[in-house]
């Protein structure tokens, strides 16, 4: 697969989810090294830097993209051969992978020991960190159950309740606004992030924030299942994440929208759930709360303050 049907993949959400987005990227940029003859450094350099900012804004409000872009990217500006640039960013695309297939193995350890038999766990979007948690409470031998939200207008719901009813797990599968109705029910609730700001806000699939405040009020505990490349350095600056907006087409046909002139139909993919309605954020390093976003940046995401816009093209000023 060429880095140009990756990028149209990741943009038409054929390749959906953070984690995946971010593996497909690493993936691309490991291709996209392989399959080109260069005569020099700089050849390469530019190639891949172009390659990097490309994927990078594919997806604006999915920190993963940038975050793992940077990981492989950011080093070729310090190398000094040809050589060590190709096979350094090759090893560091293939460790990406693996790093991130092995974090969401972690994750479930960590998230598991939250989840009691008996208890009720309620879930929203398709996230692997959180399914993770889930499912291997489940194998370690926990009698749950599960309220699954359909996910409108995406319905990435109908592939979570696939996987839950294929390992096995009683699941109820529920409209998304009949979340606070369920909420009396419920022993725990799990979600994923796309993206998480420095102070500890999570940027999740539309209908996130809800569940939460829901959750708060009924004094049920709210769990963010995320691997650290999930963070977003530059909220550190105070920049604010973009959240995507998509066609109206997927929740309103053109031709009834043809009929209602006064009619704007409004489609965010993302909202934003406060810190203060996170009990917990789970990640491959651990648990933390989320005041501790901070210290995942500065530690795990090899990002600073001094070069976090400093020779990246694809780290400019929206």
């Amino acid at each position: 697969m060429t880095l140009e049907e990756t990028a149209d993949r990741i943009r038409s959400m054929e390749i959906r989810g953070a984690g995946r987005i971010a593996r497909a990227a690493a993936k691309a940029l490991l291709d996209h090294s392989q399959s080109g003859t260069y005569q020099d450094l700089k050849s390469y350099r530019e190639r891949m830097m172009v390659a990097s900012e490309m994927l990078a804004g594919v997806r604006p409000t999915a920190v993963s993209l940038p975050n793992a872009v940077n990981l492989i990217s950011k080093p070729l500006s310090l190398v000094k051969t040809l050589h060590e640039a190709k096979s350094g960013l090759e090893e560091r695309a293939e460790a990406f992978i693996t790093h991130s297939e092995q974090a969401v193995a972690k994750i479930g350890e960590i998230g598991a020991r939250h989840i009691r038999d008996g208890d009720v766990v309620m879930t929203h979007c398709n996230s692997e960190a959180a399914l993770q948690c889930i499912l291997t409470a489940h194998q370690q031998g926990m009698d749950i159950e599960v309220y699954a939200t359909e996910v409108r207008p995406r319905n990435q719901g109908h592939i979570t309740i696939k996987t839950l009813s294929d390992a096995g797990i009683k699941t109820n599968f529920i409209v998304d606004s009949a979340a606070r109705y369920f909420m009396k029910e419920v022993d725990l609730c799990i979600t994923g992030a796309d993206a998480i700001t420095v102070n500890g806000a999570v940027i999740n699939k539309i209908g996130t924030s809800q569940i939460a405040l829901a959750a708060k009020e009924a004094r049920v505990n709210f769990l963010v299942a995320a691997e650290t490349y999930k963070f977003a350095p530059r909220t550190i600056l105070g920049e604010r994440i973009l959240i995507e907006e998509r066609p109206a087409d997927e929740v309103l046909a053109a031709a009834v929208r043809a009929t209602l002139p006064n009619v704007t139909v409004r489609n965010p993919t993302f909202d934003v759930t406060p810190a203060e309605y996170v009990d917990l954020i789970i990640t491959e390093h651990g648990e933390i709360p989320p005041g501790m976003a901070y210290i995942i940046i500065k530690e795990h995401l090899q990002w600073d303050m001094d070069n976090l816009c400093i020779d990246y093209p694809y780290c400019e000023e929206e």
